[in-house]
């Protein structure tokens, strides 16, 4: 595998160079407090605009504040765009913008061979050398001979662009994320008014500090204009991307989950109750929610993760579409929560937007940890369904969908994303409204004759229990925690009962599968000699690997599946139609365990839980390697 990832490392060397390179991996990396990630959004939102292709990977660090200048400390905000598809944030960066050593340090390992390096000389000062951990200055001493290096004092001229504003020094070098971007914008030929637009809405009547960030600006973009510089200095500039015609906005996945949550309850005409807790990288849903309150959403910050799911228990309970929200701390929280709601058989959705573990773990990091908690983790015989989002992007249709089996069946989903797919950033289609059909939901009006309405009773074909609204006149009922009568709704301790009980909910879970789509296969043919089995946010990389490996002549296909529990109705035989099976996760080999269950098939894994993704030249490695 080593091999295999030094040949990709190589075999892009001198692309970033060409007149007309077709696609491009820039990485700005620097100190948590230099705005990397404010200066990569808006090198995006210039980008997107531009007609290009593209994807992005937020990494950040976990703490507020980490001391200035440390290797824990840095900030970095990779995209790749380009004039042909894109479905990965990059392998490795062609151009590395580092601010200071340390963000030097902690990236240089990423970088191609061959590709450059644009360094602010100003912060590569003794102190921050010792940081950092060098002994001497490597922009000095010859170790970055592999690359290009292109080192200049950014911020000395920073503080000239901006002298004339009278901000103190620490104020003034804040602008250094404002120069490096408005460099970057003419190296790629971006226009730079959106980034003055967007610089007016941000400071607004701080007349300063909005004129000293456009100064700062306009300063690096003059640079590239008028350095006589020879080497790497030069603009590139990369066609539009050829995509189908249509109105597109970028989005990251917490957005689109967002929109694709409204979307859900009002293709079922139902308000949206959303109760949540603020936790990394959850929190970003909250945030976007809390935005859309004219759609008839109700946002709620509870004072932890066991009062927000129990509000958007209370929320179905009362005729809402219920959500909540967390990441694998929390939801271990909620997980008793999630109990009540299968008892009480109400529609529920559950986000999970998984980061390294276990614990605490990596809080801004990717993971996808937590399918065995998805699917298994709760006590007793707890059945909800699952699915599962594969880009940023794909979290809108993802959340229509768990919306639609939640109310059809009456049963909390669990919907899982990643920090990478929450926080990254991609082009968006916007669909038309006409392409999703309603979601029909009914509650129950019809007062018994005699006796009382049994909240148990069922649709005899997908086993879904009535929704009555508390206050209905006549149909006065109780739900909850403990075993109820299959018949009458009483609480019921009786053996037979809950046993009966027990198997209706998971047949309910089960018959799911016959409303869900056949497993279809991503890339290449529905038999092979291996085919690649993939969930979540692996799906880009998996697909460039596939690819790459089929335009070599292997019989390999891609398998992705948005739906883990239950499973589609098909997977069984269609894995069976392979010699071998490969499972790359971001885990241990949760799916790989869940498939050799299910299906008895040699499931092997690829695992990762570096809280990275997957670079595509992984996977090649991997696939050579199984089918040598």
């Amino acid at each position: 595998m080593a091999t295999a990832l030094e040949a990709a490392r190589d075999a892009r060397r001198g692309s970033v160079l060409d007149d007309n390179p077709d696609h491009v991996v820039v990485r700005f990396a620097g100190d948590s407090g230099d705005g990397m990630q404010l200066t990569g959004g808006q090198f995006t939102i210039s980008t997107a605009l531009a007609g290009n292709d593209l994807a992005t990977f937020p990494d950040y660090p976990a703490e507020i504040r980490a001391p200035q200048g440390t290797l824990f400390g840095v900030s970095a905000f990779q995209i790749h765009f380009g004039s042909n598809r894109i479905d990965t944030a990059g392998d490795m960066p062609d151009v590395l913008v580092a601010m200071n050593p340390a963000a030097l340090k902690v990236n240089l390992r990423d970088l191609r061979r061959g590709g450059l390096i644009i360094a602010d000389t100003g912060a590569f000062g003794e102190r921050n050398l010792v940081k950092a951990g060098y002994q001497t200055n490597p922009l000095e001493d010859g170790s970055l001979a592999p690359y290009q290096l292109l080192a200049f004092d950014i911020s000395r001229m920073t503080l000239e662009a901006v002298k004339e504003f009278g901000l103190g020094n620490k104020d003034a070098l804040r602008c250094k994320n404002m120069w490096t971007l408005g460099l970057a914008l003419w190296m790629f030929g971006r226009p730079r008014q959106p980034i003055l637009d967007w610089l007016a809405r941000k400071f607004g009547p701080n007349e300063l500090l909005r004129d000293a960030n456009i100064a700062a600006l306009n300063a690096g973009h003059a640079y590239g204009e008028t350095a006589e510089l020879s080497g790497p200095l030069k603009q590139f500039r990369l066609a539009p991307a050829e995509v189908e015609p249509g109105f597109y906005r970028t989005v990251t996945g917490a957005e689109a989950l967002s929109l694709g949550l409204v979307a859900g309850a009002k293709l079922a005409g139902l308000p949206l109750f959303f109760g949540g807790y603020p936790i990394t990288p959850a929190s970003a849903l909250l945030h976007a929610l809390a935005r859309l309150r004219e759609y008839d959403v109700t946002t709620f910050q509870a004072e932890d993760e066991i009062a927000a799911i129990c509000a958007a228990i209370g929320a179905s309970y009362a005729g809402s579409l219920g959500v909540t929200s967390s990441s694998g701390p929390g939801i271990a929280l909620k997980t008793e929560a999630m109990g009540l709601a299968v008892m009480t058989e109400l529609p529920l959705v559950i986000v999970n937007s998984q980061r390294g573990g276990p614990s605490t773990g990596l809080p801004t990091k990717t993971e996808q940890s937590d399918l065995y908690q998805a699917v298994y983790g709760r006590n007793g015989d707890t059945p909800i369904p699952v699915i599962a989002a594969r880009s940023p992007s794909d979290c809108f249709e993802v959340a229509i969908e768990a919306c639609r089996i939640a109310l059809m069946f009456m049963t909390p989903v669990i919907l899982l994303t990643d920090g990478y797919i929450a926080n990254a950033a991609e082009p968006w289609k916007v669909p038309h409204v006409a392409d999703f059909a309603p979601i029909p939901v009914s509650f129950h009006t019809e007062v018994p004759a005699e006796g009382h309405v049994n909240p148990y009773a069922r649709d005899p074909e997908t086993l879904r229990r009535i929704w009555v609204k508390p206050g209905t006149p006549g149909l006065t009922h109780r739900i909850g925690g403990i075993e109820k009568s299959h018949a009458t709704g009483n609480i019921d301790y009786s053996p037979e009962n809950h046993q009966k009980m027990t198997d209706t909910r998971k047949a309910k879970v089960d018959g799911i599968a016959r409303y869900i789509p056949a497993q279809g296969v991503e890339c290449g043919e529905a038999t092979g000699d291996l085919v690649v089995v993939g969930w979540g946010s692996t799906w880009g990389p998996i697909r460039q690997a596939v690819a790459q490996c089929r335009a070599r002549g292997m019989r390999v296909s891609h398998v992705h599946l948005r739906h883990i529990w239950p499973l589609p109705a098909n997977l069984g035989d269609l894995l069976r139609g392979f010699g071998r099976v490969l499972v790359p996760e971001m885990n241990t080999g949760q799916l790989k365990t869940l498939l050799r269950d299910q299906y008895l098939v040699d499931a092997r894994p690829l695992s990762k839980v570096s809280g990275q993704p997957f670079r595509i030249a992984e996977i090649v490695a991997a696939i050579e390697e199984t089918l040598a």
